[in-house]
C-alpha cells in the first residue's frame, strides 16, 4: 500500500490487441471500481485520464510490465524529497538500463536522446522513455501545450515543461522489453520523431 498512500488504477485501452481489455475486466471484479478503474476511449489517453483521475499526483506507465510497478515508491520518494513537478524514470543515469532490445532499437533510443540533448539541452538524461510522476495541475497546463505525437510528445513534455519553469527529478529505472503484443516503433515514427526534434528546435 506504498506507507499509506492512498490510489487509485485507472487503465485506458486504446483498442491495443494484446487482451488487455480481458486483463482489466477481470482486476476490476476482483478489486472494486474504486481502485481499479477501466476505459476504453478513442483519442489520447492522457486527457481521458486526466478526466477520471481524483488524486494530486497522476504516475503515467505501460501496462506491459515494460515499466515495472516496483519503482513507484522510489518516484514517491523522490518527489517528497525535492518537492519536484515532475519525476521521471531514466534508462540512462546511475543504474537504469534496458533489456530484451536488439542492438538496432538500442542505437534508435540512444541516438534520438543523444540528438535531443545537443539541440534542446533539456536537463533530463531520458527523453522518450514515459514512465512518469506528474504533479497533476502541471500535467494539465503540459497538455495544453503539447501538440506533438506519437514518440515526440513525451520529449515535447519534459522541454516544455523546462521552458515553464517546473522542476524535474530523475528516478533510473529498468526497462523489460515487452512480452507481449509488437512495439509500434517503424520508420514512419523515426522520420515523424526527427520533424518534431527540429520542430522543437526551431520553436524552444
Amino acid at each position: 500500500r506504498f506507507s499509506g498512500i492512498d490510489f487509485e488504477i485507472i487503465i485506458i485501452d486504446d483498442g491495443s490487441p494484446d487482451g488487455t481489455q480481458e486483463v482489466a475486466q477481470q482486476l476490476e471484479k476482483i478489486y472494486g471500481s474504486d481502485k481499479i478503474l477501466f476505459l476504453c476511449p478513442p483519442g489520447t489517453a492522457y486527457i481521458h485520464g486526466m478526466k477520471f483521475a481524483t488524486g494530486n499526483f497522476i504516475v503515467i506507465m505501460d501496462a506491459d510490465l515494460s515499466h515495472h510497478p516496483k519503482f513507484i515508491p522510489e518516484f514517491i520518494r523522490k518527489q517528497k524529497e525535492g518537492n519536484f513537478d515532475i519525476v521521471s524514470g531514466t534508462r540512462y543515469k546511475g543504474n537504469g538500463g534496458v533489456y530484451g532490445w536488439d542492438l538496432k532499437r538500442k542505437l534508435i533510443s540512444r541516438g534520438a536522446n543523444f540528438l535531443t540533448q545537443v539541440l534542446l539541452r533539456p536537463g533530463a538524461s531520458d527523453l522518450t522513455g514515459s514512465f512518469r510522476l506528474y504533479r497533476k495541475e502541471v500535467l494539465q497546463k503540459l497538455m495544453e501545450k503539447c501538440v506533438s505525437k506519437g514518440y515526440v510528445f513525451q520529449m515535447e513534455m519534459i522541454v516544455r515543461a523546462r521552458q515553464m519553469g517546473f522542476t524535474i527529478g530523475e528516478v533510473p529505472i529498468s526497462f523489460v522489453d515487452r512480452v507481449y503484443g509488437e512495439s509500434k516503433l517503424g520508420g514512419n515514427e523515426i522520420v515523424s520523431f526527427l520533424k518534431g526534434l527540429l520542430t522543437l528546435f526551431a520553436t524552444t
